[in-house]
Formats: structure tokens, C-alpha cells, sequence
């Protein structure tokens, strides 16, 4: 097997079958994820006052919008369910393009899946706490209790998964409305002064290290955003709707971000927001009190359960696509007819995933060293599909594209140069999350390395199996 993509049959191809609406309703579904309930302690953790706080949610919302303008232009142009991945393979050939395979696997996805745990585990030991590593327990519970239920073929239906995306949003509006009833009662409002001027005095000046590990959170929450190219070949009337699914998308994540962490900061304050491991449950116990508290811990946790579950049927899938490409991982392209589902890839995608869990633990950041693990690598992949709008315009001048990104090349060379500064940040400004001595942050990196060493394996294997077959002839 060359390893090169093999065209699907007609019958096999996605079809366009996806409104406007169905399709906004899955981009802010895969965005809105438990994220948004954890990250924001870590952004004020970093942020020298709560202006700079607001801020960089502010402009991870322009970041996104600018990225999202770039991948209207490849996604209608070469529209595909392999999303990124094909737009890779096209502008960059099949070895990067396993590359980016590898990492979804090793790093992006399965680490997307552990510090959903994390953050699973975190609001659950709200509710009902288990003891030492109660986190950890819950976690990985969740984690192995939904491999399974997808091993056996148990699937969301669209009824369930737009009622549970509609549980993470409403959570986000009762965040809200906690810090309106904080802010006009008294409850946080004077704290959250306080706080404000006691944090602005002890940061000091503005902090560039701070500020680019403030938008590697920020970025990590507002990320999913690209997942609506892998629906672009499913998207009626993609070449009106693309731009307004991606864009519309996000400037409604944008508002309900920035109203949660208005929210956080009226009811907890910047000092307080910081030193909280579940800000929205402490949120709503000076609101509501202990019943509030349990209530939007539930709704976390369901929140962090979509989405390690929706985050395991893509990644699967994914590593199924890479299996049926690569001979020498044919194990993994195994597609189980009666279940329905890729058995063996979202068992291998578990037992990494699980592995991952145990680095967090390790090294005693939980979701904080999950983040510093995957985001160099999901960085350095984001800068090169902007590239790959670049390489592909010059290689091919003359190909259809029903939609080109505003101000070329200005607005793509400005997100490439975001990417490359959040590659960077992700790099230079990690904490403190240590492994062995190494930072998580290149740990990451280093499976990244060893993912270009196993395509050497596994190219060599393929090579020489297709000589087997081909001898004699």
C-alpha cells in the first residue's frame, strides 16, 4: 500500500444534508465545552488586573474570528471531511499529514480527553467527593465508561446531543445570572473591589510571559472552532453559509465567554478566581448557596461529559481514517459492522488517553499540565493549515474558490503570526508541570518526535509489503 488516500466510491461521500442552523448549532456545541468553567482561574491566575483579563478572552474571540475567515477559504474551496487533515495532505504531502494524524492521537485529542477528565473530576468532587484522588477517580471513570458505551455502539442521537449542548449553555447563562445577583446584592460586588485593586497592586506592570500563557488557556477554550471543516462537505449551500456558521459561531461564544468571566469576577474577584479550583461551583454557593453549588456542578460535569464523548467519536474516527491509509496500522482502520464503530481505535485512543491521565497526576497540574502538554503541538499544526492557504493559493492560482479571505494576505499572515506567537508562548511561558525533569510542555513535543520516528517505521513496512506483493510481476 503506497499510503496515499484512496478515493471513497460516490455512494460513500458525504452529501450535503446540514442547514445553517444545524451547523452553528454543532460548532458551538463542540466549542462549548467544560473548558470555560476551569480555564478562566488559570487566565486570571496570569492577568495583571481584570481590563487584561477581559481583554484576552476579547481577543481570543478576534483571533478565532480572523483563523475562521482562513478556513472558509480552504473549506469551500476543497471541501472534505478530513478538515484539516486533507487540506495538510494536499498542500503538504502524506508524511505531514500522518503527522498531524499521530498528534490527534498522542497528543491533541486523547489530551483533550484527559483534561476533560480533569475538569469532570474536579466538579464531581463538588457533588459527591470520594475521598483522596477523588478527582482522579471520577475522571478516569468517565473516561473508561464512555470508551465503552461507544465500543458497544451506543450513540447520541441529534435530539440528545442539541439537549445536552443546550445544558452547557444554559450553565454559562446561570453563571450569569450568579454574578448579576452577586454584583447588585452585595454579595461580591465590594469583594470583587478589593480584590481587583489588591491584584493590580501586586502584579504590577504588564507581563508579556503572563499574558502569552493567559491566551495559551484563553485559545485552548475558544479551540473546536476548525472542527466545522470536517462538516463542510455536509454544509447545504456551503459557499454562502460557510462564513456565517464559522463567524456567527464565534462571536456567540465571544459574548457568552465574556459575560461568564464578567460573572466569575463580580462574584469571586481576580484574587479569588485564582485560587478557585471549580470557579463557577464557588460562584454559585455565594449566590444561591450550597444547592446552587451542586446544581452547576452537575451541569459541569454533564458539560465535560459531552464533550470527552463527542471529542472520542471525532478522534476515533480519525485514527480509523489513518489505519485504512496505512498499511501498517491496519489494525486500527478495523470498522466493526454490527456496532457500527472502530473498535480497536477508540480502545488504543482510551488506553493513551488513560496514560496521559497518569502524566497529569504525576506531575501534579492535573489540567494545567494536560493544557502545557498539547498546546505547542496543537499550535504548530494550526500555523501550518494557515499556511497551507498560502502554499495552496500559489500552487493552485487557478482552482475555484467561492470564498477568499478579506485583505489577503494580511489577515492570513496575521494568523499565522498569532499561531506562531502562541507556539512560542506555549514553549517559553509553561509553568511549573514537570515530568521526569522535562516540562509537560515538551513532553509533548517529544511525542511529536518520536510520532516522525514511527512514520519512518511504518512507511518502511508499507514499502516493503507492497514489494511483496508486487514481486515477480
Amino acid at each position: 500500500m503506497s499510503g496515499q488516500i484512496s478515493p471513497q466510491p460516490a455512494a460513500g461521500r458525504p452529501r450535503p444534508t446540514l442547514g445553517a442552523r444545524e451547523a452553528v448549532a454543532i460548532v458551538v456545541g463542540i466549542v462549548i465545552g467544560a473548558g470555560i468553567f476551569k480555564a478562566p482561574s488559570l487566565v486570571a491566575m496570569n492577568s495583571p488586573s481584570a481590563l487584561w483579563m477581559m481583554l484576552a478572552w476579547a481577543l481570543g474571540g478576534l483571533i478565532s474570528i480572523i483563523g475562521a475567515l482562513c478556513y472558509c477559504e480552504l473549506a469551500t474551496a476543497y471541501p472534505s471531511a478530513g478538515g484539516d487533515y486533507h487540506f495538510l495532505h494536499r498542500a503538504f504531502g502524506r508524511k505531514l499529514s500522518f503527522l498531524f494524524g499521530w498528534s490527534r492521537f498522542a497528543v491533541i485529542t486523547t489530551g483533550s480527553i484527559a483534561l476533560l477528565g480533569f475538569v469532570f473530576g474536579d466538579y464531581m468532587t463538588q457533588v459527591l467527593p470520594l475521598g483522596p484522588g477523588s478527582s482522579a477517580i471520577w475522571g478516569v471513570a468517565a473516561v473508561l465508561l464512555l470508551t465503552v458505551f461507544n465500543v458497544l455502539g451506543v450513540r447520541q442521537g441529534a435530539a440528545i446531543q442539541v439537549l445536552l449542548t443546550g445544558v452547557e449553555v444554559a450553565g454559562l447563562i446561570l453563571v450569569f445570572a450568579a454574578g448579576v445577583v452577586a454584583a447588585t446584592s452585595g454579595l461580591g460586588a465590594s469583594a470583587a473591589t478589593a480584590n481587583l485593586e489588591a491584584a493590580s497592586s501586586a502584579a504590577g506592570a504588564f507581563s508579556l510571559p503572563a499574558f502569552g500563557l493567559a491566551m495559551v488557556f484563553v485559545l485552548l477554550t475558544f479551540g473546536g472552532w476548525n472542527e466545522a471543516a470536517y462538516i463542510s462537505a455536509e454544509l447545504r449551500d456551503r459557499n454562502r453559509s460557510m462564513v456565517p456558521v464559522m463567524v456567527g459561531s464565534i462571536l456567540l461564544i465571544t459574548l457568552l465567554y465574556l459575560a461568564a468571566n464578567w460573572a466569575y469576577f463580580a462574584g469571586l474577584g481576580l484574587s479569588g478566581m485564582s485560587n478557585s479550583q471549580a470557579v463557577a461551583a464557588d460562584l454559585m454557593r455565594i449566590s444561591f448557596g450550597k444547592p446552587g453549588e451542586i446544581l452547576i456542578s452537575l451541569m459541569v460535569a454533564i458539560s465535560a461529559l459531552t464533550s470527552i464523548n463527542a471529542t472520542m467519536m471525532v478522534g476515533a474516527r480519525s485514527n480509523f481514517a489513518v489505519g485504512q491509509d496505512w498499511a501498517a496500522l491496519g489494525r486500527l482502520g478495523v470498522w466493526v459492522e454490527d456496532r457500527g464503530t472502530p473498535v480497536n481505535a477508540l480502545w488504543a485512543q482510551c488506553v493513551f488517553a488513560l496514560l496521559l491521565m497518569g502524566l497529569g497526576l504525576a506531575t501534579g497540574g492535573g489540567f494545567a499540565a494536560m493544557v502545557e502538554y498539547t498546546a505547542p503541538v496543537f499550535w504548530l499544526f494550526f500555523l501550518l493549515a494557515g499556511l497551507s492557504l498560502f502554499v495552496l493559493r500559489i500552487r493552485e492560482p487557478d482552482a475555484p474558490r467561492p470564498f477568499r479571505v478579506p485583505l489577503y494576505p494580511v489577515l492570513p499572515l496575521a494568523f499565522c503570526l498569532a499561531c506562531g506567537y502562541m507556539l512560542w508562548s506555549s514553549l517559553s511561558y509553561v509553568g511549573g508541570n514537570t515530568f521526569l525533569g522535562v516540562n509537560a510542555a515538551w513532553v509533548g513535543v517529544a511525542v511529536l518526535v518520536a510520532g516522525a520516528v514511527l512514520m519512518g517505521l511504518v512507511d518502511r513496512s508499507g514499502r516493503a509489503a507492497g514489494g511483496q506483493a508486487e514481486g515477480g510481476t
